[in-house]
């Protein structure tokens, strides 16, 4: 299943599942069903079949995709982690030795946009960096899991760029918070891919493109720490609950490593793309830009 948040030209908000080039309106009949899917999974342990079985009603709206908006298909989750240094080919391309555990660094809810939404440029920053991600999104709650059982914890899949002000990581001591955590800075999407969709993730490509040119051409199976024991890691430390996100790191071509080093600027067009979820468009814009562009 293919779960999608989404925008009617009325100004609601629905949550649907993808079924070819339409959405499946779930809040059509099922008047239980919230539109918040964050809230969804923390109410239904066994959300998956529910919303499988809500899906399946004939009496459902339809609407074809490309007439409505496409919002992240997560909102407002509790916690965001990210994973840093975690390709092997990311860390060869810079020069870096791999690191003996996970590198672990928080984002605020306030950086998700959703995947065809503008990213306004910061003003502050001449370094923004792109980073495809995998991102996984827990469907229970986890506390000190075992690698051997990660997976019945995880609810789907679903892709992200994790942008990066590389010069505000410098100003900062190498600190993540504030170049991570800059407005627009979390394109999520297009969808959540159910994990029965993803049978290996960890044999995903992972792609990005700026203004048609592809930068990033990754595999997660170079993942060092691997979503099971990413789980394990974390969960050892804090408890992770349902709509959480973990994205999982980048592979090599990120700008900064290049000769010259290339930055997104206002203008660009950014796609990203992880195999099995599909692919992100994301115009950059200036910060106070007040044009609507259409993708």
């Amino acid at each position: 299943m293919r779960l999608v948040h989404f925008m009617l030209s009325t100004g609601k908000i629905r949550l649907g599942a993808l079924d070819g080039d339409n959405i499946i309106d779930l809040n059509s009949h099922a008047n239980w069903v919230p539109i918040d899917l964050v809230r969804f999974l923390h109410e239904h342990e066994n959300a998956y079949e529910k919303l499988k079985l809500v899906a399946a009603d004939p009496l459902n709206t339809i609407y074809p995709v490309d007439r409505v908006h496409l919002m992240p298909p997560i909102q407002g989750p509790d916690k965001i982690l990210g994973i840093a240094h975690n390709y092997s080919d990311y860390c060869d391309e810079k020069q870096i030795e791999y690191p003996s555990e996970p590198i672990v660094f928080n984002r605020f809810a306030s950086t998700i946009i959703g995947p065809y939404d503008r990213i306004k440029h910061p003003t502050c920053s001449k370094a923004v960096e792109w980073e495809v991600e995998l991102v996984v999104v827990m469907g229970k709650i986890a506390r000190n899991v075992k690698a051997a059982n990660a997976f019945d914890y995880v609810f789907g899949y679903t892709a992200a760029q994790d942008l990066t002000a590389t010069d505000w990581m410098s100003k900062s001591g190498g600190q993540y918070v504030l170049c991570k955590n800059m407005d627009h800075f979390c394109p999520i999407g297009p969808c959540l891919v159910t994990k029965d969709e993803i049978p290996d993730p960890h044999n995903l490509f992972a792609k990005t493109w700026v203004n048609g040119v592809l930068k990033q051409n990754g595999n997660t199976r170079n993942l060092l720490f691997k979503i099971d024991e990413l789980i394990e890691h974390l969960s050892s430390v804090l408890t992770l609950l349902p709509g959480d996100l973990i994205c999982t790191g980048t592979p090599s071509g990120v700008g900064e490593t290049r000769s010259p080093p290339e930055f997104l600027k206002p203008g660009d067009v950014l796609t990203s793309e992880i195999e099995g979820v599909g692919k992100l468009k994301n115009y950059v814009v200036d910060y106070e830009s007040h044009i609507i562009l259409k993708l």
